[in-house]
């Protein structure tokens, strides 16, 4: 398997990993340095903050899936299209997203993903 292989396969173990809601299982993807910044929002500078951003996001939903449409890969960079479904209190909620994900040695150095924080706020009711 190639580096771009490789690195397209930490990515979708990731987002798979999502599902299981356990930060720490998410640990063994990211650098120490890993840069998590939801566009809308702050970014979580290092490991630690990034999977306590994580674990705050956890707790607000009951089920997280990820559907991956489209994903590319160019040497450290994998590009990810895709629908990241939320369930919350009875309710369903699909959100388009557009992922960046940069990798240093086999791991995620930087996530940026990039989505509509109008419908996470009339999802999360208000």
């Amino acid at each position: 398997m190639g580096v771009e292989e490789e690195n397209e396969h930490v990515v979708r173990s990731l987002l798979a990993a999502l599902s299981e809601h356990d930060t720490e299982a998410l640990r063994g993807f990211l650098t120490d340095d890993v840069v998590y910044h939801n566009i809308p929002m702050d970014p979580a500078v290092g490991i630690d903050a990034s999977l306590a951003f994580l674990e705050s996001f956890f707790g607000m939903f009951e089920s997280i899936a990820v559907e991956n449409l489209h994903v590319a890969t160019r040497g450290d960079a994998v590009l990810t299209e895709r629908i990241d479904t939320m369930s919350m209190g009875g309710a369903v909620a699909p959100l388009p997203v557009m992922g960046t994900f940069e990798l240093r040695d086999g791991k995620v150095s930087a996530w940026r993903d990039y989505f509509d924080l109008a419908q996470v706020t009339q999802m999360l009711g208000g």
